[in-house]
């Protein structure tokens, strides 16, 4: 007897957790995405480079910028966003075009635009970023962009020396 009412409270403490756990959202989590955009695009409007490290990114973040080393770490990240603000980078304009991912991490393809004060934008790039909860919250985890501008071309070589 002692088997079978064992066996039928540890059927229904399982049946139990398993109704309690709610099934992941991806509509949800992409409204998510959505409003932290919008948290983002206020921080560079006002070109708050702590708030933007500190409530958009994780402890361990890294961001693959262009054309120089990866940036790790919230404190790296400020002083990243610190620069681009002091550049003259007034604003941000994020367009998503997909998220895909699961409950543990979401990923988000996308473009963006930068502009300056006067509002002229300066630059139209792309992006692909990994969103990783933190603390029960999503938040950026890898930060990928580049610009839609075609690179310079190669500087003609230097004739031999004779």
């Amino acid at each position: 007897m002692k088997k079978i009412i064992l066996g039928v409270l540890i059927s229904s403490t399982l049946f139990a957790c398993k109704t309690n756990t709610e099934a992941f959202d991806l509509t949800k989590a992409k409204a998510d995405i959505a409003e932290l955009n919008k948290n983002f695009e206020m921080y560079v409007s006002k070109g708050d480079s702590v708030g933007l490290a500190a409530n958009c990114y994780t402890i361990d973040a890294t961001v693959l910028n262009p054309n120089s080393p990866s940036v790790e770490g919230r404190k790296a990240i400020e002083s990243l966003m610190s620069g681009i603000f002091k550049a003259g980078i007034t604003g941000i304009k994020l367009t998503t075009k997909e998220v895909w991912g699961d409950e543990n991490t979401l990923t988000e393809q996308g473009t963006f635009a930068l502009n300056i004060k006067d509002g002229t934008v300066v630059e139209n790039a792309k992006y692909l970023v990994l969103w990783k909860k933190e603390d029960g919250k999503w938040k950026l985890h890898r930060d990928c962009f580049n610009s839609d501008t075609p690179a310079a071309p190669a500087a003609p070589a230097a004739p031999a020396a004779k």
